[in-house]
């Protein structure tokens, strides 16, 4: 019976954490569709590598709110 819980406890943790990276994927190209699309004359990876704060805070900020929006749409 043990065992099953292991094997059971393994699966969930694999899907999760598939879940996890499938997330992060689409998290992370949204970032850039929207680098691409609103901001055409802004390029937030040159502006990072040249210490501009601000523009890291707007990235940061995006991304959080990209997480946000996915994890109320899948509860």
């Amino acid at each position: 019976m043990e065992i099953d819980f292991l094997y059971v406890t393994i699966f969930n943790l694999s899907i999760n954490m598939v879940y996890a990276a499938l997330s992060v994927f689409v998290g992370v190209a949204s970032l850039v569709f929207i680098d691409r699309k609103l901001f055409k004359k802004l390029d937030f990876q040159e502006e990072i590598k040249k210490g501009n704060i601000a523009a890291a805070i707007l990235a940061s900020t995006i991304l959080i709110f990209i997480a946000i929006v996915m994890s109320f749409g899948l509860k």
